[in-house]
């Protein structure tokens, strides 16, 4: 072959090799990025449901608590209160629904054929006893469940999340539900949105390949002594320009997902405004509730931009394991009022880097748990290293939590399955109890001594 054609050859295949790769790689980096814009859009979105039920709940709580503080348990006391809440109705599909503890409807303002009748075995499309299911939640002190129900403005069967409540001295159970359309159709445009831009990218991509290659190919016929020098230094410029592209790409889709899921939590915050405006113009005393609510909702905010600048825990990077936790532990403190003690007997031995990082993401995990949901007033963190092997320990004076039922949820316990992921990637074995007095979780990873060294 030529001497020309080699070096068009040698230039062209590794640059259509390297541009291939590259597409390869922000295909896959794009799509996990969108599973993880869509596991985010729903958990805000979720969340931001919850909210909105309770306060539902605790509007028609509010309209009948005359009634039911009275102490009167007649039934003319307990038809005016049906009245009520049949009479209550927000959006086109919002109203209040009442049961017996025997499963007997007592209110369905949008079905009133329903009213008198037994629903006990009434089971959805999937198979899920709907009535049975919200009955067991208001036992137990009220909260959420997900069944299927009829819209009444499609007539059609939809996702529905509902939240209950229980009148204990009346046996009744009292409720609300919204309809989770919009949700499936957040995440399914967030999904076709990454998608779009996925393939923006990649035809970006082909063009700069095209135009590379063109390029090449027409200095590789004029070539010359003093030509190829100058082809040699488009090639350092090509791969220069190669780098900065999937940068630049990276920092585009980080991006993205920062203004997308900001911006969306943003609509969220002015959609309460809005509630609170209308509540207010009724002159229901809401104001608290609702100032709660949307404080909650700007904390969260917070908390997504913080996630999507905390990709690496830089802590861990610089100052290694032991101090990032202490560290880690020491913010907790402060942000919670929680006493934290960290005992560290791990020293200076500096761990593999795949260690490190997943005990520090478990720690994090753990924290967060914590806060959320303990209520512990102190927290201790141990790390240490027996028999070559790392271990770490987190216990809190919580309230603790029914560990098999947390396991077993297919809604709950995200944190808790990712754990486990990670320690059962690297080897190690993990131990969770908890009881009403606290809560312990240990972790032990194997230790790769030819990775792992001392600190000089």
């Amino acid at each position: 072959m030529q001497l020309r054609l080699k070096i068009v050859l040698l230039t062209i295949l590794p640059l259509l090799l390297a541009m291939s790769a590259l597409g390869t790689l922000v295909v896959h980096r794009a799509d996990r990025l969108a599973e993880q814009q869509a596991v985010l859009i729903e958990d805000s979105l979720y969340r931001a449901k919850q909210a909105e039920l309770q306060h539902y709940v605790q509007l028609a709580l509010t309209a009948i608590d005359p009634l039911y503080r009275s102490g009167r348990s007649d039934a003319a006391t307990q038809e005016q209160a049906k009245r009520i809440l049949s009479g209550i109705s927000y959006g086109d599909d919002g109203y209040f629904f009442a049961y017996d503890l025997a499963g007997k409807n007592l209110v369905h303002p949008r079905k009133p054929e329903l009213v008198g009748r037994n629903l006990w075995d009434l089971t959805d499309p999937h198979g899920r006893h709907v009535i049975r299911s919200l009955l067991n939640k208001a036992r137990h002190g009220g909260g959420f469940q997900r069944y299927e129900w009829e819209k009444p403005t499609t007539r059609k069967m939809s996702e529905k999340l509902g939240y209950v409540v229980l009148l204990e001295r009346w046996g009744w159970m009292i409720g609300t539900g919204v309809y989770l359309d919009d949700v499936e159709r957040a995440i399914r445009a967030s999904r076709d949105k990454a998608r779009a831009n996925v393939h923006a990218t990649l035809w970006d991509i082909a063009a700069v390949a095209l135009g590379a290659v063109l390029l090449v190919f027409a200095g590789g016929l004029a070539l010359n002594v003093s030509e190829q020098r100058v082809a040699d230094k488009k090639l350092k410029v090509l791969a220069q320009r190669l780098v900065n592209s999937q940068e630049q790409e990276r920092a585009r889709v980080s991006r993205e997902l920062h203004d997308g899921i900001s911006q969306l939590l943003v609509s969220t915050k002015f959609q309460f405004e809005l509630v609170q405006h209308k509540l207010e113009s009724g002159g229901l005393d809401v104001q608290e509730a609702l100032n709660k609510g949307l404080a909650g909702l700007t904390e969260a905010l917070g908390e997504v931009r913080r996630v999507s600048h905390d990709l690496r825990p830089s802590a861990l990077d610089m100052l290694g394991l032991s101090a990032a936790l202490g560290q880690l532990a020491s913010e907790f403190e402060q942000r919670t009022g929680t006493r934290v003690v960290v005992g560290n007997r791990l020293g200076d031995l500096v761990l593999p880097d795949l260690e490190a990082v997943a005990l520090f993401r478990i720690a994090q995990e753990a924290f967060t748990n914590i806060e959320r949901h303990a209520g512990a007033k102190s927290v201790a963190l141990e790390l240490g290293c027996v028999d070559r092997t790392i271990r770490l320990a987190i216990t809190d004076d919580g309230c603790g939590f029914d560990v098999e039922d947390v396991s077993r949820s297919t809604t709950g316990g995200i944190g808790l399955h990712n754990i486990r992921e990670r320690v059962e990637h690297l080897g190690g074995t993990l131990v969770l109890t908890s009881t009403s007095a606290g809560t312990l979780l240990e972790v032990t990873l194997p230790l790769r001594s030819e990775e792992a060294h001392h600190a000089s």
